[in-house]
């Protein structure tokens, strides 16, 4: 049986490990390879996974099973000082995928946010990952497009999603 804990190691180990497996099969044909190794150092780094939880209040959670963690995502409540809780990251392995696990992790999400009295879920997609099909089945809709400037001469070309609670 999957249960959904909340992180608790500060190295984030596997978090870490999931993230280098993931990251290159999700975005290897949408971004450069340069890109790719700065947001895995931007976004992955222990300082920056710590800086995350610590000071901008990144919640890290965990799909596990027997032990082995399959999948991870963070969020963030009252984002922005609105009543809106913001998935910044959901991964699973890509031999876990499909089966319901991407779908405990945004429940759990989900379940926090309306027990903090929020009003919707909202997250970035990049306009050409397939994942922006998993979340509309969710129930989530595109509310607009933005381009983010993340440095070094990159940018994250995203639909920002919602889910109203």
């Amino acid at each position: 049986m999957i249960s959904i804990e909340k992180n608790t190691d500060f190295n984030f180990t596997a978090i870490r490990a999931i993230a280098k497996e993931v990251w290159p099969i999700a975005y290897g044909s949408i971004l450069s390879k340069p890109q790719l190794d700065y947001m895995m150092k931007m976004m992955y780094s222990i300082d920056s996974l710590q800086l995350q939880a610590d000071k901008k209040k990144h919640q890290f959670i965990l799909a596990i099973e027997n032990g082995f963690t399959l999948g991870f995502a963070s969020f963030e409540l009252s984002f922005g000082e609105t009543k809106k809780t913001k998935i910044h990251k959901i991964y699973i392995l890509s031999i876990h995928q499909g089966k319901g696990i991407g779908k405990k992790l945004i429940d759990y999400i989900e379940t926090e946010a309306k027990n903090h009295h929020q009003e919707a879920l909202l997250l970035n997609v990049n306009k050409c990952n397939i994942a922006k099909y998993f979340y509309k089945k969710l129930g989530f809709s595109i509310d607009l497009e933005v381009v983010v400037d993340i440095g070094n001469g990159y940018v994250m070309d995203d639909y920002v999603m919602e889910k109203v609670l």
